[in-house]
């Protein structure tokens, strides 16, 4: 029990954060909130909760005709069967009851999966008095306790899915302000623990995130473990859907099928074992003793912790003395520094940053961005750089900030920005990068004055050196990286205008093998995200193909995705592109700036590159090295593609999308690296 609860804690206090961040306050709270917890397991063992009251059933079988006395004897048998057997098992069990067919029973019964066997016990045992006393002359019932679910049918139904009925709860009290619009939230939330748990052993998954930092949610799925991986993903799927019919603009809701169950709150209601049953009258006593000598073991734990965080501390900051490139480095968060330990980046004193750029002078200022705003700065020596200033008071930034200066530092590539320095003194957290004279590639492709510069041999070359680029994040850089934010935007260009890949604030390493991952928290840009990754969160190598696949398609047409969006709902450059090609008027998208330095045959091909890159099945995109190798070669063989994927566009997903992409080209700096983000708010 006290290892569960240990976990439960850990669970509130640090899932959307490192470990290595707790402080001496985290420890008083973790044993405050120990006390608090088994206070409350007290408390359950005096009092009967409300909540064991709040269940659910349906009787399936409609006959005016009760059962034989043979069946009804059997379900008896059959229900003291499953009672016994959820006194010993890990939370799931069927069985039947009778030889003869005509009066044979089966029953199953599911308990939420972060129950211990004890209360799980009780559950199915009330659950079976509650069905006999709601459902006496049925041959088949199904009822949802709070922590259980028991079911029985004169017919065989194990193994099958079972997605009705379906009765949702929710509670009227909590509504969305927005009229007529599904929380958005829980479509991101669920979505993802979908995935995750149709995929677990016990098949359930539980997942909490904090909303700009002062609201939370927390979501539940679980599955009978009868059923399939796949079918469980199909009934919860269903589930969902049905979700935003029954429950619209409902902050708390509930739904349950006899194959699966959702829950979704703005409270914690995860057990996880710290609850215990209902106490025995002549136990009391002993409860609280046992609670007691609990309580105080774990207070002495909480002082051992302590005691062992503060010698390391001592040790720390021993360490740190020693090194004096990281000084004065990370001021208010000293756990940082462990993490900036091996970056191998000098760093530069503000005083040089604040004289170069003449104090953060609005004449010297390039951009703004998310984040906050990039500077031109100009050295003693007289080179150029571009200064990358976090707002004080973006707390999302400076996590992005954290993981561009770990990851960048270990990059080096000519197609990827260069970071020559940071400095993080005095409230001021920045990055120097070099600076960049011709802005970013969006700068030029959407003015239709500037866009005259990029002829078609550029518009090839800028093609080219984006694919390289990727090509080394994917396969060839000492860490494999996705970049998960790729757009005109974060294509900056040289004095030659060869272009540099910029922002790895969204960017992810993958170690060893890895080569893909899942998430809740979905980061880019609508118009270029993969939609595997938009929808369910789940990210590759192949999530960037499809943004790079985009992103061609926009160099060679001269036009935006996002236009699309907003001059006709459902439509993209990728469908518009795949309808000509489709009409073999392939040329017909041709941008008109390219028209007399253009070479057909080569622009046919780019566009069936793009196509290819932008195929809906992740699977049938190509890998960055065969893009590289068809760009290059004129012999290459290039397969036939599929009608693309719907990417991301500003309807989708529920509204959800936060874009802080400037909408003003003249705002768009040499080195702006901005954050459009996906995510609840």
């Amino acid at each position: 029990m006290v290892s569960k609860a240990h976990h439960h804690i850990q669970t509130i206090m640090i899932r959307n954060s490192n470990c290595s961040s707790i402080r001496m306050h985290h420890i008083w709270l973790f044993t405050i909130k120990f006390i608090y917890l088994f206070y409350f397991a007290a408390s359950q063992n005096n009092s009967n909760t409300q909540e064991l009251l709040d269940y659910r059933y349906a009787c399936l079988d409609q006959s005016s005709v009760a059962p034989s006395t043979t069946y009804q004897t059997n379900l008896n048998n059959l229900m003291s069967s499953l009672s016994s057997d959820s006194a010993t098992s890990n939370g799931f069990g069927n069985r039947t009851s009778g030889s003869d067919q005509n009066n044979k029973v089966y029953g199953l019964y599911f308990c939420r999966g972060d129950v211990n066997t004890s209360l799980c016990h009780s559950c199915v045992q009330n659950s079976s008095r509650l069905l006999e006393q709601h459902c006496p002359n049925n041959a088949s019932a199904v009822l949802w306790y709070p922590f259980c679910l028991v079911r029985y049918s004169n017919n065989n139904f194990f193994g099958n899915l079972t997605i009705r009925p379906r009765i949702p709860m929710f509670d009227a009290k909590q509504n969305l302000t927005s009229a007529g619009e599904f929380d958005s939230d829980a479509r991101i939330l669920m979505n993802g623990l979908i995935q995750m748990g149709s995929q677990t052993d016990l098949m359930f998954g539980t997942h909490m995130f904090n909303i700009n930092g002062t609201q939370s949610r927390y979501g539940w799925v679980q599955c009978s473990r009868d059923i399939t991986n796949e079918e469980c993903r199909t009934c919860l799927s269903n589930l969902l859907e049905d979700v935003e019919n029954c429950c619209m603009q409902k902050k708390v809701w509930r739904i349950f099928s006899p194959s699966c169950i959702m829950m979704y709150e703005t409270q914690p209601f995860f057990v996880n074992g710290t609850i215990s049953e209902p106490a025995k009258e002549k136990d009391d006593s002993r409860s609280w003793i046992i609670i007691v000598i609990v309580v105080i073991g774990i207070a002495v734990a909480a002082l051992l912790a302590f005691s062992a965080y503060y010698f390391r501390c001592l040790k720390r900051k021993k360490e740190r003395n020693s090194m004096q490139i990281l000084s004065p480095m990370f001021s208010q968060d000293q756990t940082d520094i462990e993490e900036t330990r091996n970056t191998d980046l000098p760093m530069m004193p503000l005083s040089t940053i604040l004289k170069s750029t003449n104090n953060f002078s609005d004449e010297y200022k390039l951009g703004k961005g998310g984040f906050g705003t990039v500077y031109k700065g100009v050295l003693a020596d007289g080179r150029e750089i571009a200064v990358k200033r976090l707002s004080k008071t973006s707390v999302q930034g400076v996590e992005e900030l954290k993981n561009e200066l770990i990851l960048i530092a270990k990059l080096q590539h000519r197609n990827l920005v260069r970071l020559l320095a940071c400095c993080i003194e005095q409230n001021e957290k920045l990055l120097i990068y070099e600076y960049l004279p011709n802005s970013s590639l969006d700068f030029h492709l959407f003015d239709i004055v500037k866009g005259e510069k990029l002829d078609w041999k550029q518009r090839l070359n800028i093609i080219n050196g984006i694919a390289k680029g990727i090509l080394y994040l994917h396969e060839d850089s000492r860490l494999r990286v996705i970049h998960r934010d790729l757009k005109a935007s974060n294509i900056l260009l040289d004095h030659e205008m060869n272009p540099k890949i910029s922002d790895f604030g969204l960017a992810r390493a993958f170690g060893g093998d890895q080569d893909e991952a899942n998430t809740i928290r979905v980061v880019g840009t609508y118009g270029y995200m993969a939609p595997e990754y938009a929808m369910e969160g789940l990210f590759s190598v192949k999530s960037d193909v499809f943004s790079f696949g985009v992103l061609l398609l926009e160099i060679i047409s001269g036009r935006k995705n996002s236009k699309f969006y907003l001059s006709e709902p459902g439509q993209s450059l990728p469908i518009y592109v795949w309808n000509l090609w489709c009409k073999r008027k392939g040329l017909d998208l041709m941008d008109p700036l390219i028209e007399k330095s253009c070479v057909p045959s080569e622009y046919l091909k780019c566009i069936h590159i793009g196509l290819l890159c932008v195929q809906e099945d992740a699977a049938d995109r190509p890998t960055m090295s065969s893009v590289v190798h068809m760009l290059a070669s004129d012999t290459a063989t290039l397969t036939s593609p599929t009608r693309p994927a719907f990417s991301v566009g500003r309807g989708d997903v529920q509204r959800a999308v936060v874009d802080q992409e400037s909408s003003s080209n003249t705002s768009i700096s040499a080195n702006e690296v901005t954050l459009s983000e996906l995510r609840p708010r």
